[in-house]
């Protein structure tokens, strides 16, 4: 590791134009900043840069060696911290994908808690509502809220249910009939959770009775804040889970459809690229990840329970 030293103290000399720049930018004494560049020029046996009382400046040996050594130390950085991130658990960088509601409810609380668990580690966190192959998009881990996967190529960690309920505005019922039974939900104020305009199907259970019916395709979207707030504007009734209904059924803002029935479970589950052993960097998130939700009222880490 010292040999890359002296590369490293005369980059910063080029990008700093000066000794003193360099001084700064590493921490170090311009003394010493003047003796590794002066040893690093007796070793290729070059002059590398001209000093003037005003500025420093590349010779045509400096420029060369500058010009070969920075992708090389860039590379040699990058290694370095992926070797750290997958050698350490509480140092370096962490790329997350996470459904869009799931990500604007929960994360930023969450993120807050675990940087001031571990400040150490870097996260970089995007909000998708499509599943992204973790290999394409070098992601360390996924969240995802859905049923298990069929893909055998991924590994999965089921973390808890995620409750859900079918629920309306009041208002909605002033204008429309109240459904009674899932046969008399009207699909033209079912608003379906989807993509490409596929209709949604609803499974509702009551004792031993299972009934499935089809929501419409009048209003369609891959979005579940989008979903709540057509909602609570009373424009439909929509599937969603307990974390974006909570506060609006508290409120009095929606209620729940046909409350004698139940709507079962999906997962709450984390995916990651197909690890012999899940880096050091990538458990610390989970366990923690997974404590941090137990203490949120919106999920479920009772008996294990048949998604629908």
């Amino acid at each position: 590791m010292q040999t890359i030293k002296p590369i490293r103290v005369f980059l910063s000399v080029v990008e700093q134009g000066s000794f003193a720049g360099a001084a700064r930018s590493l921490r170090m004494t311009p003394a010493s900043i003047t003796r590794i560049i002066a040893q690093l020029e007796d070793d290729l046996g070059q002059q590398l840069l001209l000093r003037t009382t005003r500025q420093v400046s590349l010779t045509g040996a400096g420029a060369m060696v500058a010009a070969r050594y920075r992708p090389v130390l860039e590379e040699f950085d990058r290694v370095t911290e992926e070797v750290t991130r997958t050698t350490r658990p509480d140092r370096g960088r962490l790329a997350i994908n996470a459904p869009m509601s799931f990500g604007m409810r929960l994360m930023p609380g969450l993120v807050a808690s675990f940087r001031l668990a571990y400040p150490n580690i870097a996260l970089d966190v995007q909000l998708t509502d499509v599943l992204v192959d973790i290999l394409d998009e070098s992601c360390d881990l996924a969240i995802r809220i859905s049923d298990p996967p069929g893909d055998k190529s991924t590994i999965w960690r089921r973390i808890c249910h995620v409750p859900r309920q079918v629920v309306a505005a009041p208002a909605l019922f002033d204008r429309i009939p109240r459904p009674e039974a899932p046969e008399e939900l009207p699909p033209a104020q079912c608003l379906s959770y989807g993509h490409g305009g596929a209709a949604e199907s609803w499974t509702f259970t009551r004792g031993s009775l299972r009934r499935t019916v089809r929501a419409g395709t009048d209003v369609v979207s891959n979005n579940g804040e989008f979903l709540h707030a057509m909602a609570v504007s009373g424009n439909g009734m929509v599937n969603l889970p307990d974390f974006l209904v909570r506060e609006g059924l508290a409120s009095g803002a929606l209620e729940v459809v046909l409350p004698d029935w139940q709507i079962p479970p999906l997962n709450l589950m984390l995916y990651y690229p197909p690890y012999e052993k899940l880096p050091p960097l990538v458990e610390t998130f989970t366990d923690f990840f997974e404590a941090y939700i137990r203490d949120v009222e919106s999920f479920d880490f009772g008996p294990e329970t048949p998604p629908g």
